[in-house]
């Protein structure tokens, strides 16, 4: 008698990599920010890594693809392999103060919001003394 299962017809992977989904919202009137959460369920927190570029927060990382060996899969569906996001924000932020947090496999990125800063400059102009 075989297994009790049925043996599928072997389909192919996607391309390796994902982009993880994100969500993006601004609150707080006396300290406003922009909280960033990205859903990064199943990956190592070593493996994830954040910068900060101007208006742009970009998160990447990889989730490592899991062990395939002895086993036949009906479906596979859950992404593995690298990824890169890059979220262009609405509003100056401040690097520096910038915080994250790990929980439930939710990635949560909260950056202070700072004035915009004049991007016009005065450079007083000098005689040179000969």
């Amino acid at each position: 008698m075989g297994a009790f299962w049925e043996r599928p017809i072997v389909g192919t992977r996607r391309a390796a990599g994902f982009s993880p989904k994100v969500d993006v919202y601004y609150c707080g009137e006396e300290s406003p920010r922009a909280v960033v959460k990205a859903d990064l369920g199943g990956l190592d927190l070593s493996a994830v890594s954040l910068e900060i570029s101007g208006r742009e927060l970009v998160i990447s990382g990889e989730r490592a693809v899991q062990e395939t060996e002895g086993r036949v899969y009906q479906q596979l569906e859950i992404e593995t392999g690298p990824f890169r996001r890059v979220i262009r924000l609405n509003a100056d932020v401040s690097a520096e103060e910038a915080t994250a947090t790990y929980d439930d496999g939710v990635l949560r990125v909260v950056l202070p919001l700072v004035e915009q800063r004049d991007s016009s400059h005065s450079v007083p102009v000098k005689r040179l003394e000969e």
